[in-house]
């Protein structure tokens, strides 16, 4: 019994002396391998911080500085429509003319009562005159005296109304030639010569002043409450009064020639979409720009201060955040390449590159790698300089 226990002992003993002597020679192996791998051809740039204005970029949408609804303030038949739907009218110019005759009938009526309060006032004027001088002959009463006094007054009021008549005839008979109250692009009617206008209450047309546009977009309240801590804390500086400029990005990527303001930031956030309206004014003399388009909004006027700027290529993400590889020399004087976590912030452009902004996860004078990221198979690889960028 006893030798064949010695002979499985022995067995398992040489087996397991196998089994350390190959892994022992591939570990030998792979560490001979990595010494043998060619460190890799890297850029590099020095790490220095600097002040950097940003801008922001947000979907927007376009409305006239004016938008106005036509409608007649009295009531008639549709004469005739004078504009071409689609041009540009100018202020005072006439849109609609509805049926003149009826309200200039109106007319004519509160001229012939005004004429006839006038003779009412003459002639009782003349009775209270009479029953004035009579009374103090004595010849009549002070109640007669008082009754004329009190229709002369009465003529007088009557007078007052048919003056005010009068007047509204006038208004009524000028707004039967509907107007344009300020000049821009007039849209297509709504109403057809020969209908019937019942009042304000009817659409006739909408005509928009696109002379200067108004841009609107929203801004998150997160990103709003980002932006005021950090104006808190130094790191942002906002145009006075938040008085971003503004320009103008169309659906083909083109810029718009004509830069405006932020005029307006509403108090009010939007509690389905979280986000507060802001509006910027845009002139637009060529009437390039229409009421409805979708664009984008870049706003220019606020500053990062102490920050570091790093080409867009630099940055990587490994799924959980973005980092770079920074060169730096291991415990055997080795330069090579390590991971280092960074807070990315906006987008910039620099002479026609774009660049990320890095907020925090790096210090001055620490050298990262810019170019060759791909040659970097693993963290902590050797790497060679070939090219250093200030």
């Amino acid at each position: 019994m006893y030798p064949h226990f010695f002979s499985r002992v022995k067995l398992i003993v040489l087996s397991l002396s196998t089994l350390v002597f190959i892994f022992g020679c591939n570990d030998q192996q792979n560490q001979s391998s990595q010494q043998s791998m060619p460190p890799a051809a890297v850029s590099i740039q020095n790490v220095a911080k600097t002040n950097v204005p940003i801008t922001i970029e947000l979907p927007a949408t376009l409305a006239g500085n004016k938008e106005v609804e036509i409608r007649a303030r009295v009531s008639g038949i549709v004469e005739s429509r004078n504009f071409e739907e689609g041009q540009i009218v100018n202020e005072g110019q006439s849109l609609f003319t509805l049926d003149l005759e009826p309200f200039k009938l109106e007319l004519e009526k509160a001229q012939a009562q005004l004429d006839a309060a006038k003779a009412q006032v003459a002639q009782n004027k003349r009775e209270r005159d009479r029953f004035e001088t009579l009374t103090n002959e004595r010849s009549v009463s002070k109640r007669d005296f008082d009754n004329a006094a009190s229709n002369y007054d009465i003529s007088l009021a009557n007078l007052e109304l048919a003056k005010a008549a009068l007047n509204e005839a006038k208004l009524n008979l000028e707004y039967a030639q509907v107007k344009a109250p300020v000049s821009g692009i007039i849209g297509r009617e709504l109403v057809s010569e020969g209908s019937y206008v019942s009042g304000p209450e009817l659409l006739l047309a909408e005509l928009t002043d696109t002379t200067n546009m108004r841009v609107r977009f929203g801004f998150s309240e997160r990103e709003q409450l980002k932006m005021r801590q950090d104006v808190e804390n130094g790191s942002l500086t906002l145009p006075k009064n938040n008085e971003f400029s503004a320009q103008i990005i169309l659906q083909d990527g083109s810029i718009y020639s004509q830069t405006g303001k932020v005029n307006f930031s509403d108090v009010r956030v939007n509690r389905y979409t979280g986000t507060s309206e802001l509006q910027a004014k845009v002139a637009n003399p060529a009437s390039q720009l229409r009421p409805g388009q979708f664009v984008r909004v870049r706003l220019d006027g606020a500053i990062r201060h102490n920050v570091v700027l790093l080409p867009q290529r630099a940055v990587l993400d490994n799924g959980t955040g973005k980092f770079v590889y920074i060169a730096t020399k291991n415990e055997q004087g080795t330069l090579v390449a390590l991971p280092a976590p960074i807070e990315v912030g906006e987008w910039v452009q620099k002479n026609g590159k774009n660049f990320w902004v890095i907020r925090e996860g790096l210090q001055e004078g620490q050298n990262v790698v810019i170019e060759g990221m791909a040659r970097i198979f693993f963290p902590g690889m050797p790497i060679q300089v070939a090219e250093e960028g200030a």
